[in-house]
């Protein structure tokens, strides 16, 4: 019987799928010396798999997944940015920032970045207290075209009518967006008097707090068009809070959105 040599045994191991890695380890060679011959060998078989172009609705005419869209453009709007092209950087990037107590969240994000981005692969990055979802594309200002120097809340903020024909359609991807960006589920009490005894009572109610009277705006249309009752109160440090509360709006939005997690 013919001794495999190591270059082959490893070969062998890559075609059955185990990660460079894990043969590299196994067999004590450098995982760059690992990764070369998976190369070769798939070169070998015309196997290399070739570079995907990003998809783009507007530049190849691409089919869009208009729900998923309309949740990550609620998150751009609100806890979202693009970094463009320099000397550092030679592909555009969106980032979206997710608190870490909430890996639901961060794990709802990176799935509309892939439905969204289907032939683009997002990352995680870990900050303090939080995780950074990223994607590259050169073709994010095309999906976004708010982007634009300084920040969002300095700037005006409107939607194209691409963008407000697809949120019309889903408003509640949109707000979902919204509220696990710069939103919240809470639970509220209060005490009343009642027979000479004093009750505590809880209710739920949501928050949304944003800078932008632009975004804000957006928000509260589309509450109006789902029928969801609010308020909102400006802040002294300019930042607008915009609260449900009333229990039958409360009851949609649960319906819809629900408590971060």
């Amino acid at each position: 019987m013919a001794v495999r040599s190591t270059r082959e045994e490893a070969v062998h191991l890559l075609r059955q799928g185990v990660r460079n890695r894990d043969v590299a380890r196994r067999l004590g060679v450098p995982s760059g010396t690992i990764g070369a011959w998976k190369h070769h060998d798939l070169a070998r078989h015309n196997r290399l798999p070739g570079r995907k172009r990003s998809a783009c609705p507007h530049c190849y005419g691409d089919r869009l997944n208009r729900p998923a869209y309309a949740y990550l453009l609620g998150l751009y709007l609100g806890d979202g940015h693009i970094l463009l092209p320099n000397e550092y950087r030679r592909t555009q990037s969106l980032q979206v920032t997710c608190d870490e107590k909430w890996p639901g969240i961060i794990d709802s994000v990176e799935q509309a970045m892939r439905q969204v981005l289907p032939n683009n692969t997002p990352c995680r990055v870990r900050r303090t207290g939080c995780r950074d979802v990223k994607v590259y594309s050169n073709h994010l200002t095309c999906y976004f075209p708010q982007h634009g120097p300084g920040r969002k809340h300095e700037r005006t903020i409107a939607l194209t009518p691409w963008q407000q024909e697809i949120v019309d359609a889903h408003p509640r991807d949109f707000l979902r967006g919204l509220i696990h960006s710069d939103g919240c589920r809470i639970t509220n009490w209060t005490t009343r008097t009642v027979g000479g005894v004093t009750k505590r009572y809880e209710y739920p109610r949501y928050f949304f707090t944003n800078t932008s009277t632009d975004i804000v705006r957006l928000f509260t249309d589309t509450l109006d068009a789902v029928g969801v009752q609010w308020r909102s109160v400006t802040r002294p440090t300019g930042s607008v809070n915009v609260s449900v509360a009333r229990k039958e709006s409360v009851a949609l939005m649960d319906a819809h959105i629900g408590p971060k997690h």
